[in-house]
């Protein structure tokens, strides 16, 4: 019953996190693209800086925006920061269920470090943690007040930490809580940046004082940042479907180009709506990027070899699927249906890399991933795709037998 209902909440959340990212997302750009169109001209009223004229939906905006903020304070005022918190909340959940709850299929390779999943969990939320107080106390140095160089050492801190993240979790878990760190600056940077220094400047005009403009500044440096980022954390959510871009030892190098790509396709679209020209060198840059994350994905396969020092001891469950009668028949069939794919060099045309970097050639492959095996192949009919191995439905009766017995968790529980 657990592991259905699991995958169940996967997917619900799944779902959130893409809903509310969308929102997030579409409002961020729209209003970067809103600030750079804004042209500032004869007749605006006292504290504009510009206005713009847009139409949608069959009807037209006036929108304008104030440099610091208007004399008094609006009777309805519209605040953009829920999309962004429930973006995050429910990214968060994700990675619990998914790095978190799964750890010693997604996020732990004890080819790269022999952790446990306490372990594991705490260098991942630490990391994220770590990451924006590193971050921020950046953008607050006298270094902040140079955007150029700022964006240079943010670019490096970036890497750095998806390179540190590469040294203890599998490709797959490192590409994941880099993606998750930037989401997490993303965030950070509205609850703890944007909106509080709003809210300073609404209490400014409600006391009828001066709000302070640098208040202002701050914040559209931080927006500007969670722009420029949102291309690379978007490639490095997805990444986790292809082991093309983590199963490399150069997987460092993609994340550096998937940062590049990123900000030189946003670069374009900055300028392209402030109306200062279509700097189309972008697109080359971001084509020979991509060329090169393709080329590294296949340059320099990640050595799948066990690590000597590997001191872990396998759980109960483990004992009681390595010990179960009907094993034998259980890694015939998975060597027969799933190893031409799920090898370390799969015998299967066209398919360079393991799917989803599942190895399933050793007894300790096999009950290692004995829960995806159980999802996939035994309780429904994703694995193989299209059957092509042509396995029977007795044969996928054997596995669920073996799994459940195991777990001591029939699937008529459900019912």
């Amino acid at each position: 019953m657990w592991p259905i209902a699991w995958d169940w909440m996967s997917l619900a959340i799944r779902w959130v996190h893409i809903i509310t990212g969308i929102a997030w997302i579409g409002s961020s750009f729209y209003f970067i693209a809103l600030d750079l169109s804004l042209k500032k001209h004869k007749g605006l009223p006292e504290g504009v800086g510009g206005d713009t004229w847009q139409v949608h939906g069959g009807g037209f905006y006036h929108m304008q925006k104030y440099t610091v903020a208007p004399a008094s304070m609006p009777e309805e005022l519209t605040w953009f920061k829920w999309e962004s918190y429930a973006t995050w909340i429910s990214g968060f959940f994700m990675i619990c269920v998914l790095y978190y709850g799964s750890s010693e299929l997604f996020l732990i390779d004890r080819n790269v470090a022999d952790l446990s999943q306490w372990q594991a969990i705490g260098l991942g939320f630490g990391g994220m943690l770590l990451g924006w107080v590193l971050y921020d106390q950046l953008c607050k140095s006298p270094i902040g007040k140079n955007d150029n160089l700022l964006s240079i050492l943010v670019f490096i801190f970036t890497v750095a930490i998806g390179w540190g993240f590469l040294q203890v979790f599998s490709g797959r878990g490192a590409f994941v809580h880099t993606g998750a760190l930037i989401a997490t600056i993303m965030s950070a940077n509205v609850i703890m940046i944007i909106i509080p220094n709003q809210k300073k400047t609404v209490a400014s005009l409600l006391a009828g004082e001066a709000p302070d403009p640098s208040l202002g500044l701050q914040a559209k440096q931080r927006s500007m940042h969670n722009n420029y980022l949102t291309l690379p954390v978007l490639f490095l959510m997805l990444s986790n479907h292809y082991p093309l871009a983590y199963a490399t030892k150069y997987a460092w190098i993609i994340i550096a180009l998937v940062l590049v790509i990123g900000v030189v396709i946003r670069h374009f679209f900055n300028m392209h709506h402030a109306k200062k020209g279509e700097p189309f060198w972008t697109w080359l840059v971001a084509t020979i990027c991509f060329i090169l994350i393709m080329w590294l994905s296949q340059a320099g396969p990640v050595n799948h070899e066990e690590a000597a020092s590997s001191t872990h001891a396998p759980t109960a469950i483990e004992e009681k699927l390595a010990s179960a009668e009907n094993f034998e028949m259980v890694r015939d069939i998975v060597l027969g249906r799933c190893s031409m794919c799920h090898a370390q060099e799969p015998g299967w045309e066209g398919i360079p890399f393991p799917p989803k970097s599942v190895v399933l050639e050793e007894d300790k492959d096999i009950i290692r991933h004995a829960e995806l095996i159980y999802k996939q192949a035994a309780i429904t009919n994703a694995m193989p795709p299209g059957n092509l191995s042509f396995i029977t439905m007795e044969e996928r009766a054997v596995l669920a037998k073996w799994y459940e017995e195991a777990i001591g968790s029939p699937r008529h529980f459900l019912w």
